[in-house]
């Protein structure tokens, strides 16, 4: 009963994750152990948060190596455990390199080069691209492998060095922003008119599943966006809904966009 009632607040394509989640809550909260997970995106965040706000007896403790972290271990554990001093074993995988050709390289470079060691995507936190690097943040337990695998990256040689989570160097997000007038909120409008695509071209990505609305897949492209909505589309970057709302005189809506760069 408990287990349908969850379900009925979270997407069915969701459903893995809730279990697995509420495993972790039940067993924190009836047998006192203690879980750290990998890196959770924000929308797993949201559903563990969630899912330890309906137990009394747990709590949950999130890190992704600095304020404001994207993406974040958890550590979920029994409310009588004080959490603040605990280990969230993150570790920085610093990169960088003597040609110059290493100053071009973005953030998909940089996440391709590491997934393609066969590392999880879940061991690996923000990615911190620099004016002379880039720092991500990982799971302690693949850095030793990464330290010695990661040699190149998009076929550019490079050195890197495992760094104490205190030395993280942070980079500012910068976002372009845009106003733009679309006749409805739908996601294929916005979307064709942020990476200036044709309404058909924008289709196929959308079908095809490469994209994302707050870190959920959306393949239906009527889907109304709102405020504060965050869309990442694979291969064309991400951008979010900072204002819509107001309409023109001609019926059509104002929507200001903040697209990443």
């Amino acid at each position: 009963m408990m287990k349908q009632d969850i379900y009925e607040h979270f997407h069915p394509d969701e459903r893995e994750f809730v279990d697995r989640a509420w495993e972790w809550i039940v067993n924190a909260g009836q047998y006192h152990e203690t879980k750290l997970t990998d890196f959770l995106d924000p929308r797993q965040i949201v559903i563990v948060k969630s899912l330890a706000n309906r137990h009394p007896d747990v709590h949950v403790r999130l890190d992704g190596g600095y304020e404001g972290a994207e993406r974040c271990r958890a550590l979920i554990a029994p409310d009588y455990r004080d959490l603040d001093g605990e280990d969230m074993k993150l570790k920085v995988l610093s990169i960088d390199s003597l040609d110059q050709k290493f100053l071009t390289l973005e953030h998909g470079d940089y996440m391709g080069s590491i997934l393609g060691l066969g590392i999880k995507r879940s061991k690996i936190g923000d990615i911190h691209v620099l004016e002379n690097g880039c720092h991500t943040v990982v799971c302690e337990d693949i850095s030793a492998f990464l330290d010695m695998n990661l040699n190149q990256v998009h076929r550019i040689h490079v050195q890197r060095e495992i760094l104490p989570i205190e030395q993280l160097r942070t980079s500012n997000v910068s976002l372009e922003t845009l106003d733009i007038t679309v006749a409805s909120l739908r996601l294929d409008g916005i979307a064709s008119d942020v990476y200036r695509l044709s309404r058909s071209k924008v289709l196929i990505p959308i079908r095809a599943g490469r994209c994302r609305v707050n870190w959920k897949t959306v393949e239906d492209p009527s889907s109304p966006l709102k405020e504060g909505d965050m869309v990442s589309m694979q291969g064309f970057g991400r951008f979010k809904v900072l204002e819509a709302g107001d309409v023109t005189k001609k019926g059509r809506f104002r929507v200001k966009i903040g697209k990443f760069v």
